[in-house]
């Protein structure tokens, strides 16, 4: 029996004007960030909390996400391309962000903003900005799908999808990899919002972190088995990179949600 198959042959670049050109990646992540900014500014009024703190703290974010996104690229999949070509470190533009490195950024900037403003602790922040973080996610792998990138395995499901634009692999139906993903982190958002919104005024610190880590991270261990690698050197490897470091943000995640000490072990004094 013939299965019918979507064709995806969509031109990464969304808009192109002379030299000037943007992919559907980068608009994405931009929209990303923009919505992400209107529902982290909500939560602060929720809490009755200063706005140009959350201006500032959203600075930061930003700036851990996409520096931490690319070092994370560069040190966990490409590092040699990169030793010998390191000009191509600054080409953000020619791909290469790792989310594993991004959520990293983030927690080292949040930590850097601690250590100046000690009005909020480390976990008050993570478990306010990571709701927002959530739905940024999906939006950064729908841009994945437009640009035909981190594509999945072969399979004869019937909504295997085939990828005309990504010339490095075979055309034949593949696993949207990225719209698993894409609604796996639609799923976790709600969730995390739901739970927020019902318990905010009585919200152990550490909590939304907690459940964050272990919704994102194990979607995300989940759903690598459908895609392929990223890079050579994870072939032949029974659990590749993305899966191996999702393992600690799980156990962090389930450590930080069933603690029952609740001394703030993160807050700068």
């Amino acid at each position: 029996m013939t299965l019918l198959h979507f064709v995806w042959s969509i031109d990464p670049e969304a808009i192109s004007i002379g030299i000037y050109k943007a992919r559907w990646y980068g608009l994405l992540f931009g929209v990303a960030f923009m919505i992400g900014y209107y529902i982290y500014i909500a939560i602060y009024k929720k809490e009755k909390a200063n706005i140009k703190e959350a201006d500032t703290i959203f600075i930061y974010t930003a700036i851990g996400a996409i520096v931490g996104a690319r070092l994370g690229h560069i040190l966990f999949y490409d590092l040699q391309l990169y030793l010998d070509n390191p000009i191509e470190m600054l080409y953000i533009w020619h791909g290469g962000l790792a989310s594993h490195g991004g959520a990293i950024g983030i927690l080292v900037m949040m930590y850097i903003y601690t250590l100046k403003d000690k009005s909020k602790t480390f976990l008050w922040l993570l478990d306010r900005l990571l709701i927002p973080v959530a739905l940024g996610c999906m939006f950064i792998r729908f841009g994945n799908f437009f640009n035909s990138e981190i594509i999945g395995k072969p399979t004869d499901l019937p909504w295997g999808i085939i990828f005309l634009k990504n010339l490095a692999y075979t055309p034949v139906p593949r696993h949207p990899s990225q719209l698993y993903e894409a609604l796996s982190y639609l799923l976790i958002f709600i969730f995390l919002w739901k739970y927020y919104t019902l318990n905010f005024n009585k919200l152990k610190e550490g909590a939304i972190t907690g459940l964050f880590f272990i919704l994102m991270f194990s979607a995300r261990f989940i759903i690598e088995f459908t895609k392929e690698n990223q890079s050579d050197f994870e072939n032949g490897m029974s659990l590749n990179m993305g899966q191996l470091l999702s393992i600690l943000p799980i156990i962090i995640g389930f450590w930080l949600f069933f603690r029952k000490d609740n001394k703030q072990p993160f807050k700068t004094k």
